[in-house]
């Protein structure tokens, strides 16, 4: 039986369900009945231009997001879904930063509301560094469901450290 490693913030009622969907192998059928195909930006390219979009919708005035990628170094087990790096220079008498996301290849196969939630969570550190109220408060502006779509990935990535198949391969 999993641990619940992602859930661990959560309630015991709530860790409770989760394992009895998890003991009845019925996880996975709950995550699929709620999104039912996973989304289609499978290059890097695409995963800019939808995480640009973004940007320009909601943080219009924010820094300019360099370079938006998927990288296969990330680990989810080191509770990374993505990273936002932040490389600050010197040019000419100015401090220069450029901002770069990178997002787990894993979720290449997801449904949109997960790699949304997380484009949204790493957009968000281009103003809030910390993971306080104001971060949350950002957050929850550019995607009004973000704490429910954390919630489903959470449950997705229990899914898969019980040792079950990816979803929407």
């Amino acid at each position: 039986m999993s641990s619940l490693k992602y859930l661990s913030a959560y309630s015991e009622q709530t860790r409770q369900q989760v394992s009895q969907l998890l003991a009845k192998n019925q996880l996975g059928e709950v995550l699929l009945k709620r999104y039912t195909k996973p989304h289609d930006l499978r290059t890097d390219k695409a995963l800019y231009q939808y995480v640009q979009g973004l940007k320009d919708e909601h943080l219009r005035n924010a820094e300019p997001i360099n370079k938006v990628a998927y990288d296969s170094k990330i680990h989810v087990i080191n509770h990374a879904l993505g990273l936002h790096t932040s490389i600050s220079r010197v040019q000419g008498g100015k401090l220069k930063a450029k901002h770069e996301i990178r997002v787990a290849t894993i979720f290449k196969e997801v449904p949109l509301e997960f790699l949304r939630m997380i484009a949204v969570h790493e957009l968000a550190h281009v103003k809030e560094k910390q993971h306080d109220k104001a971060f949350y408060k950002l957050c929850t502006y550019m995607e009004p469901n973000y704490h429910q779509f954390e919630f489903d990935l959470r449950l997705y990535l229990t899914h898969l450290d019980s040792g079950a198949d990816r979803l929407w391969t």
